[in-house]
């Protein structure tokens, strides 16, 4: 039988399972605004959202077009400045930075800048915004991307915003704070977390029907698998109404 959600749906809903209640969360553009939302809607309701441009704490009503439009401050705690959020998130107090990536490497380094040299780059990417600050400052940095040979390299052709860099210790030796970096990565295939030591993505659960011969096809790397790799659940049928109503045009999650 085929499922009666969408790959999209499924990583949005997975996603927003992982946010917890009474925590902060610095979110990109896309699908980490939608899980977000679904998350303050569903089982954590005093989820504190936070945009780049300066929205704290709203009850985002449908999926701004971007992180500064005007439905990123409604009904929110508070309508401050970039430098406010930043320098927040510098102080240590962003929980859970939520972002998008174009590719990633095992250590977790992520590029949104430019696909080939930087000098010469055969295409432009749309670059940092704040990522770079999210990924270097949250406590827990959450990717959420498609699973391609092409995204999932041995090496990125940049780095916008750092992981574990080359692996464990680089962060603290960079003047990254002890504690931070990045902890789960949702694709279209599965979820991933970072093996405690060697700091290399490893497997924590496969998507209903994929297998992981299908993971490591999607990969330049060796994908690692943790000691025991669960299945994630499917999205309810409540779940799917409401990731509906956050986007009702369809722009992140499709028709």
């Amino acid at each position: 039988m085929m499922p009666d959600y969408t790959p999209t749906e499924l990583m949005a809903t997975v996603a927003s399972r992982l946010l917890e209640n009474g925590k902060s969360v610095f979110v990109g553009t896309g699908l980490p605004i939608i899980a977000a939302t679904l998350a303050q809607r569903t089982h954590a309701p005093n989820l504190l959202i936070v945009f780049e441009a300066g929205g704290v704490g709203p009850r985002v009503p449908i999926l701004p077009i971007s992180v500064g439009e005007s439905r990123t401050f409604y009904e929110g705690v508070a309508a401050t400045s970039m430098h406010d959020v930043m320098s927040s998130s510098q102080a240590g107090y962003t929980d859970y930075g939520f972002l998008g990536a174009a590719m990633i490497d095992a250590y977790g380094n992520i590029n949104t800048s430019v696909i080939g040299d930087h000098a010469h780059p055969t295409s432009r990417l749309p670059g940092s915004g704040g990522a770079n600050d999210v990924g270097s400052y949250a406590w827990r940095t959450i990717l959420i991307m498609r699973q391609e040979k092409r995204r999932f390299m041995r090496k990125v052709d940049f780095v916008t915003t750092p992981g574990y860099l080359t692996g464990p210790g680089a962060r603290e030796a960079a003047g990254l704070p002890r504690g931070t970096g990045p902890w789960r990565v949702i694709t279209q295939l599965g979820v991933y977390g970072f093996h405690e030591t060697t700091k290399r993505l490893e497997l924590l659960a496969l998507h209903p029907g994929v297998t992981f011969d299908q993971v490591q096809e999607n990969s330049e790397f060796e994908i690692l698998g943790a000691g025991h790799v669960g299945v994630t659940e499917p999205p309810t049928a409540e779940q799917l109404r409401i990731l509906h109503e956050i986007d009702p045009l369809g722009i992140a999650i499709g028709k």
